[in-house]
């Protein structure tokens, strides 16, 4: 249970409220402040300030300054008055109740909305780059193709001229060797050769090639191929065979789906542009601690296939462990709506991305859906107990039974899937 923190002070004006507060030795970053037209908390393990607001309150406005082992806490009032007291004269459980989970729901709101605010911004911004980049290749591509057409006029410039002055040299030669023969005596008039007739047969035939004999094209035909049909043992998997047909459909699809127009692939060895191969090497450095390295073999497998949930389920537990949580959110996401239609051979995976996409969310303190993520894992998997009371301690927070912590709520992120 936290303790109460007595021992603070609050001054007034006529548009504002003060409110220092020693923390007690607690570092700057352990310090966490939820604030609200009607509500304010200030939470530092074990101690915990709670204040349900006489009047309203501009929260936009308010700031909150923590320094030097303290905290400095200023509110601007909604109405220029004084007021009489610091907070509401009551004791109803329910009524602050009531109050404190208003005062978190628009806590959650406004961090949401910022989210997608910084999410939409950063989309903008890579959208700009990317066109900045492909205007960049464009003239690049166009510089190389004038400086293409200006050295191939060049060779064909040069290649011309060299074909005349061979056409002009064997001319000359031919006449030459038409004049030894006519004062050698060798060409009298009346006998109907001619030199030049002569030279250009014989040359012909000089470089008329041999052919050669080519054996005749090879027989065709087609080869029956059977398959054996699958045959679920149960009536509930039967009744599922189109949704597990479809499943392995697109499981076949996704592994023959390779992005063979990488930049990178030039580079590569045969095994390192296998997306399996990658996925196994992320695997290894996940295990052994290296998670930057993982997240490199992750996204270079994604960049190579992009339709395998794994991947993405994968790099989300990499980036829990490296606390890039809107970038897990993104990829447990996008690994969901890769693991369609929902079947049994998949259910188990999407237990573990709802997990971490829940373990997430508690951990930007969205803790309303990281509960909605945990409980989409309990509709698949019902009878796990640590699901169960994972659950219950996120609920136990909203209601304000427990304190917020930073810790992990499970260990969806512990190892990746396979």
């Amino acid at each position: 249970m936290p303790v109460l923190v007595p021992d603070y002070t609050w001054t007034q004006t006529q548009s504002t409220v003060h409110i220092h507060l020693p923390l007690k030795g607690a570092k700057p970053g352990r310090v966490h402040v939820t604030s609200t037209d009607e509500y304010l908390k200030v939470h530092f393990q074990p101690f915990l300030l709670e204040v349900f607001l006489f009047q309203p309150v501009d929260d936009d406005r308010s700031t909150a300054r923590i320094g030097n082992g303290v905290a400095n806490i200023t509110l601007y009032k909604k109405t220029n008055n004084q007021w009489e007291q610091l907070m509401i004269n009551t004791t109803d459980k329910e009524v602050m109740k009531q109050i404190r989970m208003k005062a978190l729901m628009k806590n959650q709101e406004k961090l949401t909305a910022e989210s997608k605010t910084k999410t939409q911004k950063r989309q903008e911004e890579r959208k700009y780059t990317l066109q900045s980049m492909m205007k960049l290749e464009d003239e690049e591509r166009d510089s190389i193709r004038k400086i293409k057409d200006t050295e191939r006029k060049k060779t064909t410039a040069e290649l011309e001229e060299w074909q005349t002055k061979q056409k002009g040299e064997e001319d000359a030669r031919v006449q030459r060797k038409e004049k030894e023969r006519s004062h050698g005596g060798k060409n009298k008039p009346g006998n109907g050769s001619n030199p030049l007739t002569e030279h250009r047969r014989s040359v012909s035939e000089v470089k008329k090639p041999e052919q050669k004999h080519l054996p005749a094209p090879r027989a065709a035909g087609n080869i029956q191929v059977k398959f054996t049909p699958r045959v679920f043992p149960t009536a509930l998997r039967e009744s599922r065979v189109a949704e597990e047909e479809e499943w392995l459909r697109k499981q076949a699809e996704a592994r023959r789906s390779v992005n063979a127009e990488v930049e990178e692939l030039k580079d590569l060895k045969d095994e390192e542009r296998n997306p399996d191969w990658l996925k196994e090497k992320g695997d290894r450095c996940f295990l052994t601690g290296d998670y930057l390295g993982a997240v490199n073999a992750y996204n270079l497998a994604i960049r190579l296939n992009r339709k395998i949930p794994a991947l993405y389920s994968n790099r989300a537990a990499c980036h829990l462990k490296l606390k890039n949580l809107h970038k897990a959110i993104e990829d447990c996401s996008q690994a969901l709506s890769l693991l369609t239609p929902p079947v049994q051979s998949n259910a188990a995976s999407r237990v573990r991305v709802h997990v971490r996409r829940g373990t997430a969310f508690c951990h930007l303190q969205l803790y309303t859906e990281g509960l909605l993520d945990y409980q989409a894992a309990l509709n698949i998997d019902p009878e796990n107990q640590a699901l169960q009371a994972d659950a219950q301690r996120i609920r136990n927070v909203i209601q304000g039974l427990e304190p917020e912590t930073q810790q992990n709520t499970t260990k969806g992120c512990e190892s990746p899937n396979h």
